[in-house]
């Protein structure tokens, strides 16, 4: 599982946004609303979408659906109105208009009472489509043909228009259904509708050879074990397999994935699974344990047999694909495939017999994600950060040329839908300086509509300086991008205590151009009470291509120092920030950061507050510990240069560390080991445990961690 950002996610300095500045308010906020929603952007439309085929939109606002052209929509049809058609079929009345989504230009679905409905604006009539078990987990609906498909315990069901299939676990360990290789490789579900939703493909994975590792729920009469699988580096890691029920013949094929029993083949991953458009096929991809070498294989999905590899890629470093193919609209034997094989993730355009017909996209920059083809197929939609790097922004690509254009404004960080046609598309974005914006525009940029511009949810309070900006890393060449919050009204002959926010890790991005440019209520809070906040995304983080990323690899903690050191000579330029009571904060990934830094720079830090911190690599799990520092005993010397337990002896000053009880992304194992060793070199360490939280701490307990290291700087920093 990629690491769970918290976030309570030499120097010539080049500003690439605008600075925020702090106006004369005088409300502040306190740490009791720090979980308010009512401060973040408001949010009034939801299910805005295109109806049909056509270039209406339609959106949901004050429980009514209004519909029509862009500037032009009107009310199409209120709750009451609504509730008054389900009340004469039978069903119950709702307390709110329903997240809808179009089929067709004149019906919608929706969910309601556990069944699908369906509404028809024409005859204002509904009907039930279908009813949904949703006491299930990991529930998949195949709404055209009224299939569903769910998870319990270990076993997966599958609902065949009312008559249920089961697929049982045959032991313990044995899981149907379910997402596998902890969520790494983009993977997300545990099943996979074929397009006409006459077969659905599934993961099968045996954990039963993985050793138990032992959690407790002390909120028992007598503390109950309650173990999980855990798959630490180096150690025996699951076997997955991939199943095909078919609907029609109610009978299951699984994939022939394996050349043969050695265990290395069988712990083999699995991912990226995507169905040919004719449903004959189904393609994945293979990746070995090391990880550096990757198969896109086809299955004949009827049979279970593989009929071809499609081509091969290795990296010395690693290789991650995390995206299927995308077929060309009207072409099954074309696709699209993401690889970084180039230094940036770009798309290649392949037949299905594996031969690479061109590079789509080509350049210094990333794409981060495909939108959609227009109904011709001539023009793809993408995401990418090509004219700025800490923004996201959507582009129009030519199928014939491979010609880019921009369809969104430079600034800012943007989510968009397309008309089926092209001609126009829905746009929802903001910036360090916007709150939030929902518009059209037509496909040369040009505004259509604006169907909410989120007022400054913060507009009473005293607000925070905030900068985005670049300074250089430790390479003297690499540009990165920082956040620098300053408290409201700031003096500049006055020296500040300053706190470096960081996090640091592979797949994270904590400094964008977006609203606030990523940061939240509790910088605001921090800054507000005097606190200078600062975060920097160090080499390693994502978004700037794969050597920015893999850089890292097999060393993790070195770099990143190295380039949050930089922001910290950064911050001593700064007269107002004060070196005597500087900070370091981070959880997970950052919390293995902060407290790296801590013992390597205790002339710089004061204090440190880490939150489910990584000690020591080898207690860390399979698939994402691998990747990055290949195994203990592949990397003996990294492994040993970033165990922070054998630092402990070079502990000064204050560190609090904050661990869940039962954490299953970075076990306790870890702090509680770093304690130990703090004990043994006679160290003084703080520590706080939530005893019924797990990797983040969540719902009132969170407004109670905000108070104890808002109380732990205010004692110690301040």
């Amino acid at each position: 599982m990629k690491h769970a950002k918290f976030i309570p996610c030499l120097l010539a300095v080049v500003l690439v946004s605008m600075i925020v500045p702090a106006v004369a308010q005088d409300k502040m906020l306190s740490s009791k609303q720090l979980m308010s929603r009512n401060l973040y952007p408001s949010t009034p439309i939801y299910a805005l979408q295109y109806v049909g085929n056509s270039n209406r939109i339609a959106y949901v606002e004050d429980s009514i659906l209004y519909m029509g052209q862009a500037g032009k929509t009107k009310s199409a049809l209120t709750l009451s109105a609504l509730n008054r058609v389900l009340t004469a079929a039978g069903e119950t009345e709702l307390k709110r208009m329903p997240y809808l989504t179009f089929r067709n230009n004149d019906e919608f679905t929706f969910y309601a009472g556990g069944h699908l409905m369906q509404y028809n604006l024409k005859n204002q009539t509904v009907s039930r489509l279908m009813e949904v078990n949703f006491d299930g987990e990991n529930v998949d609906v195949n709404e055209p043909t009224k299939q569903f498909a769910y998870t319990q315990g270990e076993s997966l069901y599958i609902n065949n228009n009312g008559k249920t299939f089961a697929i049982e676990s045959e032991k313990p360990g044995i899981v149907y259904g379910q997402s596998v290789h902890r969520n790494e490789f983009g993977i997300s579900k545990g099943t996979f509708w074929s397009p006409r939703g006459t077969k659905l493909a599934f993961y099968r994975m045996d954990q039963s050879m993985v050793t138990d590792y032992p959690l407790v729920n002390t909120g028992t009469r007598i503390a109950t074990a309650e173990p999980i699988k855990y798959p630490m580096a180096g150690m025996k890691s699951h076997e997955v397999t991939v199943g095909v029920y078919n609907s029609v013949k109610e009978s299951i094929v699984y994939l022939d994935s394996r050349r043969d029993t050695m265990v290395a083949e069988r712990e083999m991953y699995l991912t990226n699974i995507t169905w040919s458009p004719d449903e004959q096929h189904i393609y994945l991809a293979k990746i070995n344990r090391g990880q550096n070498h990757v198969w896109l294989e086809c299955y004949n999905a009827e049979t279970g047999k593989k009929e071809r590899v499609l081509f091969e890629e290795t990296n010395p470093r690693y290789v991650e694909p995390c995206e299927g193919l995308y077929f060309l609209p009207g072409k099954s034997d074309e696709f699209l495939w993401f690889s970084e094989r180039d230094g940036y993730k770009h798309l290649y355009q392949y037949k299905t017999d594996g031969t690479l017909l061109r590079q789509l996209t080509q350049g210094n920059f990333d794409v981060q994600g495909v939108i959609g083809f227009d109904a011709k197929a001539k023009t793809l939609y993408i995401y990418s950060n090509k004219d700025n790097p800490a923004g996201l922004g959507a582009y129009a690509v030519d199928m014939k040329s491979g010609e880019m254009r921009r369809l969104t404004p430079s600034e800012g960080t943007h989510s968009v839908v397309v008309s089926k046609d092209g001609s126009q598309f829905i746009d929802v974005w903001s910036s360090v300086d916007t709150p939030r914006r929902q518009e059209v525009r037509n496909s040369k940029g040009k505004l259509l509509a604006t169907l909410h511009d989120a007022p400054n949810p913060l507009a009473d309070y005293a607000m925070p300086g905030i900068t985005l900006g670049t300074i250089k890393a430790a390479d003297g060449v690499t540009d990165l991008y920082y956040r620098l919050i300053t408290p409201p009204n700031m003096d500049s002959t006055k020296q500040y205590p300053t706190l470096v926010y960081v996090y640091g890790g592979p797949h994270s991005q904590l400094v964008t151009d977006s609203w606030l440019a990523g940061g939240n209520l509790y910088f605001t809070f921090l800054a507000q009470q005097g606190y200078v906040v600062f975060t920097v995304d160090n080499r390693g983080t994502d978004n700037r291509g794969f050597e920015f990323e893999s850089v890292t690899h097999r060393r993790l903690g070195t770099i990143e120092m190295a380039d949050q050191m930089e922001g910290v000579k950064f911050l001593h330029t700064l007269p107002y920030v004060d070196k005597n009571r500087m900070g370091v904060e981070g959880w997970s990934f950052g919390g293995f950061m902060t407290i790296t830094m801590k013992l390597a720079h205790p002339e710089v830090f004061k204090v440190g507050c880490a939150g489910g911190p990584v000690i020591d690599w080898k207690w860390y799990e399979v698939m994402y510990g691998e990747r990055y520092m290949d195994s203990p005993e592949e990397n003996p010397e990294g492994y040993a240069a970033n165990a922070l337990t054998a630092k402990a002896k070079d502990l000064d000053g204050r560190l609090l560390v904050i661990h869940g009880a039962i954490d299953n992304t970075v076990v306790w194992q870890h702090s509680l080991e770093f304690v130990e060793s703090c004990i043994k070199a006679g160290k003084l360490v703080d520590y706080f445990v939530y005893p019924h939280h797990e990797h983040n701490v969540m719902g009132y307990d969170r407004l109670h961690l905000f108070e104890k290291m808002f109380d732990y700087y205010e004692t110690f920093l301040k």
